[in-house]
């Protein structure tokens, strides 16, 4: 049978679905550092098979938030401070890149957005909403990942950035997230103003920024 012409609606892999709400519940603690991952039980969770979670796994493996343990299977990996710095830079590089090409054709419309996000941001810093806070500042950097149109960059984007999440929930706890309210604002206004090269020293900045933690012991360490 030849390929329809007429394209469906794009629709999210199964395995990416599976991937992402591993990752989301890694990510915001529901499943903690050092936690046993039995394939059987996540794919009774999600109403899967086994087939997606053991490819979302090794995924998420290659990402550095899981881990292989003789004898024990698969474990959510503790939060370390190597891990976070390793990809802390290469975020920061990818960031960097994004808003250097993104800078020319950003368009009003994309400042604006900018700029909502921003004060998205700023309100639940003040809220104390952590869950908030981190929405907003992924909706605020992913426009100029957007923008670019850089689809590297944006993949290893993806594939790090979980693991600077986790670490960032820290950072939005304290004062810190306030500092990155005004670095936003900043960005913003280099944008605005077609600094390419500024605007991407700040955007670079901004993920340097992110202190690595001490490391997070799970109830079995």
């Amino acid at each position: 049978m030849p390929v329809p012409s007429v394209a469906l609606p794009p629709r999210p892999l199964l395995r990416d679905d599976v991937y992402a709400r591993i990752r989301d519940a890694i990510v915001d603690g529901t499943l903690a550092p050092q936690e046993q991952l039995r394939d059987t039980e996540l794919a009774t969770w999600l109403g899967v098979s086994r087939t997606p979670v053991r490819e979302a796994l090794l995924e998420l493996a290659r990402a550095g938030l899981v881990r292989a343990v003789p004898g024990r299977s698969t474990v959510v990996a503790p939060l370390e401070d190597r891990q976070v710095r390793d990809a802390q830079a290469v975020v920061a590089a990818m960031h960097a890149l994004v808003v250097r090409e993104a800078v020319p054709r950003l368009d009003a419309e994309d400042l604006q957005r900018m700029r909502a996000a921003n004060d998205a941001f700023a309100a639940a810093q003040r809220a104390g909403d952590t869950d908030a806070a981190l929405r907003a500042d992924e909706a605020f950097h992913r426009i100029a990942v957007e923008v670019s149109g850089n689809a590297a960059a944006a993949a290893v984007i993806a594939q790090y950035e979980p693991v600077l999440h986790r670490a960032e929930r820290l950072r939005f706890a304290s004062h810190e997230g306030a500092a990155s309210v005004a670095r936003h604002r900043a960005l913003i206004d280099l944008c605005a103003a077609g600094d390419a090269e500024g605007a991407a020293r700040v955007a670079e900045q901004t993920w340097q920024s992110l202190a690595a933690p001490a490391p997070i012991e799970g109830p079995d360490a």
